[in-house]
């Protein structure tokens, strides 16, 4: 089936080029121009993906993205202002998955989708199809990528779920934050450690009772992240 994408923006003619390429790769592609608009179609389908820019009309970028996580974990890729740390902080801290910085390369954004969908694929392997892992209160659900906490499903972002899957699977096991970023974003991915950091809070401010006292992401000071 052709992956179906939603590409937000309120520049038509970087919308309109989008599509182009992408559905010179045999993707589906809906528009839209705001961010009440963005709100409308992500109720209403099913998409594989959102590219989403910051800045729009009615609602910005970080208001839907912060929306959104309210009821679909599908990945979203934040389009930023060049140079403009902030803006990909707070994408991320509002529940984004990756970022591209404009102007950007269209390739660069086909990589990007490309790298995330083989990531979702590779979720359905064999050897995960029937892992339910249980540790406490917690239950993780590979093949379905559902998290329960005491019987309640915790809803998280694409992201944060390999970070979160990846620790469960090695527990003990110490991933330093460059360890992390390059297994779970992909080595050729250009943000730095602090990706790391503000999934690991979010992380933690979902699945913890007490974020400052984990039970189940701990950090080794100095070193970093492990799951016991």
């Amino acid at each position: 089936m052709a992956k179906k994408i939603l590409v937000v923006d309120d520049e038509k003619l970087i919308v309109k080029g989008i599509r182009f390429s992408l559905e010179q790769d045999d993707m589906e592609v809906d528009c839209a121009y705001d961010g009440e608009e963005a709100l409308e179609k992500v109720h209403a389908n099913k998409y594989d993906i959102v590219l989403l820019d910051i800045m729009l009309p009615k609602l910005s970028g970080l208001e839907v993205c912060q929306q959104i996580r309210e009821f679909s974990s599908v990945p979203v890729i934040m389009l930023t202002a060049k140079g403009d740390d902030m803006d990909k902080i707070l994408g991320l801290e509002y529940g984004a998955d990756d970022y591209i910085t404009k102007p950007f390369n269209i390739l660069e954004v086909k990589a990007r989708i490309k790298a995330i969908m083989r990531r979702t694929a590779g979720k359905s392997e064999p050897e995960k199809k029937t892992q339910v892992i249980e540790a406490g209160d917690l239950k993780l659900d590979c093949e379905g990528r559902r998290l329960y906490i005491a019987g309640k499903e915790v809803n998280l972002t694409a992201k944060e779920f390999d970070v979160l899957e990846l620790l469960v699977l090695n527990p003990n096991k110490v991933y330093s934050r460059e360890n992390l970023l390059k297994l779970v974003w992909g080595a050729d991915y250009p943000g730095d450690v602090r990706t790391v950091d503000v999934h690991i809070r979010r992380l933690r401010e979902k699945v913890e009772s007490n974020p400052s006292e984990p039970k189940y992401v701990h950090t080794k000071w100095g070193v970093g992240y492990y799951y016991k």
